[in-house]
């Protein structure tokens, strides 16, 4: 019988939140980790494990140890660097260790926020007004905004999505009467006025800084776009842990600077572009598209069924400009309550993971990703056959739908090769 999970976050800037939350009964333990407004690691504990008051502040040290050395590297002038901070958390000195991650991390704080900044937020939406409506309200509710929010509503059936947006001064209003998620994301873009484009979707809840984040991340002049940490919004279901454990959109908790060596064959055959975020929390110079062409609307929701984000990634990467990941942009998602659910979503997810893979490798054809495709991710699968057999439980409960969306996705491709992606803009 499946045990839930109860989310819990500790700041630890408050003393209070050093000491192990008292375990719900019959149910797991997810703590997310964060010192103020900068989430700095997540431990699961599981249904019926006890801890000792060491054990558990060894892995919560563990837990946020990547982060915190990464935070100490930016900040050599900080006292003793990461490992005086580790020894003060382990001795219980909490004043100290707290003043200094204050001096650390005191650059990612200090700025105050502005009313605004100069973002289009795109929302495609489809047939969900009431989640529209929660959207909306909490991106106008934000104490930083952006300058304009865009609702695409993709192929609607009813006026529903357009009487939503209309409750909300500022909202820009499109119908794209093709169905098709990237076909959407592409006229949100052709309607955005602003040189930022964030990319939101209706279903998810956003970090307070969120929008200012994206703003200040682009005034890198090199950098072309941006994915941020995605956390996890409810564990209650079997599905929700499952796709958490296995499928995250969590990319951790340091930053990362993806550059065009990472897609060079000689770097990284078949390179895991689907590593470097989530488009569920994306961002992008809006220029960059005049340049790379906009998303290839044989992916995505309506078509292949995913990955027009991270075919977009390699293109990106692939032109020569850098992408980054900036885990204080921050988006919690609510993952799919029901197994049937889950298991349509990943066979969709695996349909346009081929799919793309052979996209990519069309675009450069010493990729390795027909090897990745036909070689690699066979072998992947027998060994979780083998492994899940006979019971299938847990991980494995999904490997079928997988399977038949990875043949699928090759069969997609082979049908639509010929298609044009999108015209260029």
């Amino acid at each position: 019988m499946f045990a839930p999970y109860h989310i819990t976050h500790l700041d630890l800037h408050q003393p209070p939140a050093h000491a192990q939350p008292a375990p719900p009964p019959r149910q797991g333990q997810y703590l997310v980790f964060w010192w103020q407004e900068i989430a700095l690691g997540h431990l699961f504990i599981e249904p019926g494990q006890v801890l000792s008051a060491e054990a558990y502040a060894t892995a919560r040290q563990a837990a946020i140890a990547p982060a915190v050395a990464h935070y100490a590297a930016q900040a050599p002038a900080a006292a003793g660097g990461a490992g005086a901070g580790a020894q003060w958390l382990a001795q219980g000195d909490f004043a100290r260790w707290d003043a200094w991650l204050a001096t650390i991390l005191a650059p990612y704080l200090a700025a105050p926020l502005p009313a605004q900044v100069p973002v289009s937020v795109v929302i495609c939406t489809r047939g969900r007004a009431e989640m529209l409506r929660r959207c909306l309200q909490m991106l106008q509710a934000l104490p930083c905004t952006a300058a304009e929010i865009v609702v695409v509503d993709n192929a609607p059936t009813d006026t529903s999505t357009r009487e939503v947006a209309a409750e909300f001064a500022g909202v820009v209003y499109v119908c794209e009467p093709r169905p098709g998620l990237d076909v959407a994301r592409n006229t949100g873009i052709r309607a955005a006025k602003y040189p930022v484009l964030a990319f939101v979707d209706d279903d998810v809840v956003v970090h307070p800084r969120l929008l200012y984040t994206v703003w200040e991340a682009f005034e890198d002049p090199h950098t072309a776009a941006l994915t941020g940490l995605v956390l996890t919004l409810k564990l209650q279901t079997e599905a929700q842990l499952i796709f958490e454990q296995y499928w995250s959109f969590n990319r951790g908790y340091v930053d990362k600077a993806y550059t065009p060596a990472y897609v060079q064959p000689a770097t990284s055959p078949a390179p895991p572009v689907w590593e470097i975020g989530a488009g569920a929390n994306m961002a992008f110079r809006k220029a960059i598209f005049d340049e790379v062409g906009y998303f290839d609307e044989r992916l995505d929701a309506g078509a292949a069924g995913c990955n027009g984000d991270s075919e977009m990634w390699y293109r990106i990467l692939l032109h020569g400009h850098t992408i980054r990941y900036n885990p204080r942009a921050i988006a919690h998602h609510e993952h799919r309550r029901e197994l049937a659910g889950l298991k349509h979503q990943l066979f969709q997810y695996m349909r346009g993971h081929a799919a793309a893979a052979l996209i990519q490798q069309a675009q450069q054809p010493q990729a390795g990703y027909r090897q990745y495709l036909y070689r690699k991710l066979p072998q992947h699968y027998y060994y979780l056959l083998r492994t899940g057999f006979p019971f299938f439980r847990s991980r494995s409960r999904t490997i079928w739908a997988e399977l038949r969306g990875l043949a699928s996705g090759v069969a997609f491709y082979y049908r639509h090769q010929h298609q044009p992606a999108e015209p260029r803009p």
